[in-house]
């Protein structure tokens, strides 16, 4: 606790044994609780119509309003790994694969070529 004296009247005020007053730090617990309560909220400016449409047409076919979708897609997006993880993934799991066997391959998918014996 700290005492004061301010023009006549005593003032009391609590203080953690940081220096930091009891207030402060109940401010700020209660708004990293509250941050972890409460939904976030992202707001898009600038959209134009067609692309506003066109989220419309999918909401719909999918029986959603146009903020439930955008929802569903940020959340699915969220869990997809980002281009430079499944990047690192993929670098450290795969073959090398040259170029020779993917020409191979896909003269053999597409067959003979049109007139190859001219």
């Amino acid at each position: 606790m700290l005492w004061r004296v301010r023009g006549g009247s005593l003032s009391i005020r609590a203080v953690s044994p940081e220096g930091a007053s009891v207030r402060s730090c109940m401010q700020t617990c209660t708004s990293a609780c509250y941050g972890a309560r409460v939904s976030k909220t992202v707001q898009i400016r600038d959209l134009d119509e067609e692309t506003y449409r066109g989220l419309s047409v999918r909401a719909a076919e999918a029986g959603l309003s146009v903020p439930e979708f955008l929802r569903q897609e940020a959340e699915r997006i969220a869990r997809r790994p980002s281009m430079v993880e499944w990047l690192h993934r993929t670098e450290r799991h795969g073959a090398p694969v040259r170029t020779i066997d993917v020409v191979t391959a896909l003269d053999e998918q597409r067959g003979e070529w049109p007139h190859a014996g001219r």
